[in-house]
């Protein structure tokens, strides 16, 4: 599929009103991997790939991130969403920059925080971080091309755990232009039902974060459109890792090798 059919492809998984998962990847492998399951759209994570590369969130840079959307994109012929950060600036041009290069690049869409990767203030002004995605909104339009722009409320992940502060700010995001609405770090039914009856746009939730270990059977009875993992995936990974390692060091057992995936399904998946 080419960008605008993946695009359309994303569009209509979110309008079928069928919950369903957008799996994260932070690779070119692991996106392999993820679409061979059976997923029907990939979204990047920040997170998974500065860690993939020994780095703390946050730390990776647009360029890098946009590279490794690109080659997720090129790897699958599924729609991709990019995990886009704050814009990688606090200004709306900054904003507005990062969306063009990310239409640029081909890819189906693209979230935006509203996080600032501060201490004082942690969160952008709702009045300047809903301007930014009014104006990431408008060159989206002005481009003609099917883009799916994703507002993000970070402030649960963030230490302000309140709902009504979250709320005030999806709407505002919707009324400003987004095509889906995300606020991740909810941890009760209570809190994503709240959230899902207070707007009109589809609604992601992201598992993985909290320890809540809903179903997507559950999800979708409470409205989420949406079903992401964010970096749980690769952490994942490096769980194993780390756990193969420490009982090698430890313990002397090499029992982790019967766990590990043959050299001969690797090749196959990735032939």
């Amino acid at each position: 599929m080419d960008q605008k059919h993946k695009a359309e492809a994303l569009n209509n998984l979110h309008e079928a009103r069928d919950t369903f998962m957008i799996a994260n990847a932070w690779d070119r492998g692991s996106a392999r991997l993820l679409a061979g399951c059976g997923f029907k759209a990939i979204a990047t994570t920040g997170a998974g790939l500065a860690y993939s590369q020994g780095k703390p969130n946050g730390s990776v840079g647009r360029e890098a991130i946009l590279a490794n959307a690109v080659e997720i994109a090129d790897a699958v012929d599924l729609p991709v969403s990019a995990d886009l950060e704050n814009g990688f600036g606090l200004t709306v041009e900054a904003a507005v920059d990062t969306i063009s290069l990310a239409i640029k690049a081909g890819l189906a869409g693209g979230s935006i925080e509203d996080t600032t990767y501060q201490a004082n203030p942690p969160v952008l002004d709702i009045g300047l971080a809903s301007e930014r995605i009014a104006a990431c909104a408008d060159k989206i339009r002005a481009s003609g091309i099917t883009f799916q722009l994703v507002a993000r409320a970070d402030n649960f992940l963030l230490g302000l755990e309140d709902l009504s502060f979250t709320i005030a700010r999806l709407q505002a995001y919707q009324e400003a232009g987004a095509d889906v609405l995300y606020a991740p770090g909810l941890r009760t039914e209570e809190e994503i039902r709240a959230v899902v009856s207070s707007v009109d746009r589809p609604v992601n939730v992201v598992m993985g974060l909290t320890g809540s270990p809903f179903t997507l059977h559950e999800l979708r009875e409470w409205g989420v459109a949406r079903v992401s993992v964010g970096s749980a995936f690769q952490r994942l990974t490096f769980g194993a890792l780390l756990k193969a390692a420490n009982d090698i060091k430890c313990e002397g057992s090499i029992s982790f090798s019967g766990q590990a995936l043959s050299v001969e399904e690797l090749n196959s998946r990735f032939r």
